[in-house]
Formats: structure tokens, sequence, C-alpha cells
């Protein structure tokens, strides 16, 4: 990958309208995890200038909470009208990367007047054209995988103009921007500066891979003689100099209240905290726990899981 070519880029024509690629609900069932970096150096930007992308990164990634998300399947749909250019299909998910491989399953789409769009990491089995196939603005071209250079369940848009990357977000900009001006988009995309991806209750710190396989949320009623009472959360985005708030509450009333500082910038990281059984038993009941990502004093999104204790 390379650094942005439409930072070398004028005003290039806005004749793409971009619908959305996945049959998601952005926010809710999926997010995006890094967008194009605008940053020609080593350090990394996204276009608000804000931290969710990565030296190098030429594409939109839009991603799954977890791999039981892409297990049960999320279609990747042809963001504009064109002709199938190119397919690859084959290529394990979850295997290693093989040089020239890198994209994994994909799509490429030619719309014309040098517009193109590709679609990486699609799951093995799932590409469903072929090329010289003409689509349409919607058409189901497979699903999202974890195929190629990925290490996480996402497809990886690239957006491209007579040859040049194009961050949709920010077609005619030459400098990341809280204002980036027009985007490519058909609708109106909302940025996420970071949020929780999932929550849940268990009965000691969770393996983060179980987390990121998706670990039930809630899980199983817990037994009143378990060894612990554990509120995990899964966020992304996060940076330093952030907080997670945890608060439970329980049959009696507050049970803990605590915030953790996150002292590094990551895509994806999970917390948890909770209690040790020192008692016979836990106080039967529903307890509730809340999560709170907070960002210079403010929170920028919040989660809530509930669980059964000994009932």
């Amino acid at each position: 990958m390379v650094a942005l070519a439409w930072l070398s880029l004028a005003t290039p024509t806005l004749a793409l309208d971009l619908s959305w690629p996945v049959d998601c609900i952005l926010g809710d069932t999926c997010h995006i995890q890094q967008y194009p970096d605008d940053d020609p150096g080593p350090a990394a930007n996204d276009f608000t200038c804000g931290p969710l992308s990565y030296d190098g990164h030429d594409g939109t990634d839009i991603a799954l909470p977890n791999r039981a998300a892409m297990a049960d399947g999320v279609a990747v749909l042809a963001a504009a009208p064109g002709k199938v250019g190119g397919v690859r299909d084959g290529v394990a998910d979850f295997a290693p990367v093989v040089a020239g491989r890198e994209c994994g399953n994909g799509v490429l789409i030619d719309h014309g007047d040098g517009w193109v769009t590709q679609y990486c990491h699609l799951r093995q089995g799932s590409v469903l054209v072929k090329p010289g196939d003409t689509v349409d603005t919607g058409s189901h071209l497979g699903l999202i995988g974890q195929s190629g250079l990925a290490e996480f369940p996402h497809v990886h848009l690239v957006v491209r103009k007579d040859g040049a990357d194009i961050d949709p977000f920010a077609p005619n900009a030459t400098a990341c921007s809280v204002s980036p001006g027009p985007t490519l988009w058909a609708e109106p995309v909302a940025y996420e500066p970071g949020g929780f991806l999932a929550a849940g209750f268990s009965d000691a710190v969770p393996d983060f891979d179980a987390i990121l396989a998706g670990l039930p949320t809630p899980p199983l009623p817990l037994p009143a003689t378990a060894p612990g009472l554990v509120l995990w959360a899964h966020a992304f985005g996060t940076r330093t100099g952030d907080d997670l708030v945890f608060t439970i509450t329980g049959p009696e009333g507050a049970f803990l209240a605590e915030a953790v500082a996150i002292d590094r910038t990551q895509a994806q990281m999970f917390r948890a905290l909770g209690k040790r059984l020192t008692k016979a038993t836990w106080p039967s009941g529903s307890y509730a726990g809340t999560v709170s990502l907070m960002r210079g004093g403010k929170a920028i999104d919040r989660i809530e899981t509930h669980v059964t204790v000994g009932e």
C-alpha cells in the first residue's frame, strides 16, 4: 500500500455517487475501523485528522464486531453500477497471507470514466460475480470475510480515479480537516471517533480471542457461587487519554464504580473489571453493567448489559 494519491490531485470530478456497500447498519451491526491515510509521511491521519488510519492505508475498512457476525453472513454490495473487471475467490479465511494476495478474495468494478471500486477480504467461496458481469447499485458481490491481509472480519473498500486512490470522505481535500467538504457518498455517512462493539458479564476476565470470536452478550445466567463477577467491554478507536468508566449495580444497590485510564491509542481493545467471590454466594437477582467511553471529559459512547445471578 502507498500513501493516498488523491493528495496530489487538485479537484477530482465528483462524478461517482457511492451507496453504502455492506448490508449492515453503521454504528449498530458494523463500524468503520480504519479510513484512508491522508498523511504522505510516516504518520497517519484519517480525513478528520483523527487517528483512525495507519500509514499508507488506501481504503475504508467496514468491519463487523466479531467472527460470529461474519459466520452469520453479511453481504457486500456494489457501491455503484458498473462492470466487473476482476474477481478472486478461493483464498482461505484466517490463513497466513500469501504475497500478492493481500486483498484476499475480492471484486473489482469498473464504473466508467476512470472510476473503479475494489472490495477486499471477502469470505472464501462467497463471491457471486464473474468478470464481465454488469452490476447495479446494491448488487450482491459476496460476503464479508477475513481472507488475505486482515486481522478482523471486514471489507476493505478502495476507490480510484484514473489509477489514483481517492478518499470517498474527502475527495477534494489536500489535508485533513474537521470540515473536509463534499464527499462521494450519495447519503451522508456518519463519522464515529470510536465506540463500543460489545459488553457483557462473565465469571472471570475473558480471553480477548473469545471476545473477537463472539463471546455471548449477555451470557447465560451466572450461578450464585461463580468465582467472580466481571464486567467486560470491547471497544474500537480508543485514544491515549481516554477513560473507560465501569459501573455495576445489583440487587443490593451499588456494586462497583471505577474508571480505567487508556494509556495508548489502539484500533481495538478490551478491558474488564469486577470482584472475586469472598462470601458463600453472590446476592441473587439482576445485575446491570454500564461502561462509558470518556474523551476530554465527555462521553462519546455508552453501552449497557445485564445478567441474572443465582436464579
